[in-house]
């Protein structure tokens, strides 16, 4: 039994390191700071770190989410609630990884203790609780994330200009051939140069200027890369004790060990399967340069932090795509195609965990598991 509960946890810990672990450096990817290896390799560190930390920093978080408040106790030290939660979420993760979509790994965990706690206990679930402790913080904290970001966009432009430092773009001189058709045979003719101007990845936009006689290009990456840092630690602060609640029921197991284990769960399924996800995030919501991913990922980072510390259960990915839609918003660049069907993925991703563990654990309790 306690080898499940064990098992659903890490399955779940997998999925939320292939679905989260790229958003913290999505910025740096999608503005060309650095490239896929080097970002989510310093992803892994840096959420790695926070992991560990998550221990001494969010107690209160594995308390909430070992579905403590929400059900009786009684349901809690249930074995099969415990492994119908881990199930629900983890398979509702894994699906929209495969597909690209960044969903939230704490909507989809909310999702699973509300599905299989009504099948379990009916009217006995805290519908209270749900709302204050769960729902208020994850519908408030994408808008807070935008108009945060939408106010620093604004601040830092304004300071950059102030300090005289200038955006540089650059025209790039590209090689072309021109293909004439012939019947069914086709001839390529000679090459050509023309002058274009170039995309994000051909011809990344760099500030020009100091501060203290030091570039303001490599304050800003060295400044880049701490925020999508803290990003990532921030999200290991915040997601690791939501699955290492789900390990209390194991009595013989240590907390330390439980949150080691999930730690590297998280890493492992970051550095196999992060990157459709990461894609989505880095390139597909808005084009950005170094500045606005900077600011996007300082809002991220804040937020999610002070959630964390303070024991609110706001999930990262809607802080990060709420950070990007709102600097897409003021450059006019936001795609929102992308987000209109990020957001119908976070509308489906509550009822499909509730509907896949209220399953789960009607399927257990009729084999008297």
């Amino acid at each position: 039994m306690p080898f499940l509960i064990f098992t659903a946890v890490i399955f779940l810990a997998y999925s939320n390191g292939a679905n989260d672990n790229f958003k913290g450096v999505a910025t740096l990817f999608g503005s060309g700071t650095t490239d896929y290896k080097k970002a989510i390799n310093w992803a892994t560190i840096t959420t790695l770190l926070g992991s560990v930390a998550s221990i001494f920093l969010a107690s209160s978080l594995v308390k909430n989410f070992s579905g403590k408040g929400l059900v009786p106790d009684s349901l809690i030290a249930s074995p099969s609630f415990a492994i119908a939660v881990a199930l629900g979420a983890a398979v509702t993760v894994f699906l929209a990884t495969r597909i690209g979509m960044p969903i939230s790994t704490t909507h989809g965990l909310v999702g699973a203790l509300t599905g299989a706690g009504l099948i379990a206990v009916g009217s006995q679930f805290n519908f209270g609780k749900l709302g204050g402790t769960f729902f208020l913080p994850l519908i408030l904290s994408p808008l807070i994330a935008a108009v945060a970001s939408m106010f620093l966009y604004f601040v830092f432009a304004s300071a950059r200009k102030k300090s005289g430092i200038t955006k540089e773009s650059c025209a790039c001189v590209v090689q072309e051939q021109k293909v004439y058709a012939f019947g069914d045979k086709t001839a390529i003719a000679e090459n050509s140069i023309a002058i274009k101007i170039g995309t994000v990845n051909q011809c990344v936009e760099q500030y020009n200027g100091t501060i203290v006689g030091i570039s303001a290009q490599k304050i800003l990456d060295a400044f880049h890369f701490i925020s999508a840092g803290a990003v990532s630690f921030a999200r290991g602060v915040n997601d690791t004790p939501k699955m290492v609640g789900l390990l209390l029921l194991i009595t013989a197991l240590d907390v330390h060990i439980g949150a080691g284990a999930v730690a590297v769960a998280i890493v492992i399924g970051g550095l196999l399967n992060a990157k459709k996800v990461g894609e989505t995030m880095s390139k597909k919501i808005t084009t950005m340069n170094h500045g606005q991913g900077f600011t996007a990922n300082l809002v991220t980072a804040l937020l999610v932090s002070t959630a964390s510390v303070n024991g609110l259960p706001v999930s990262t990915t809607h802080v990060s795509v709420g950070s990007l839609f709102g600097i897409g918003t003021i450059t006019k660049k936001a795609n929102t195609k992308v987000i209109s069907e990020i957001f119908l993925s976070w509308l489906l991703t509550l009822p499909v965990a509730a509907i896949i563990s209220a399953l789960i654990y009607l399927l257990l309790t009729k084999i008297n598991f």
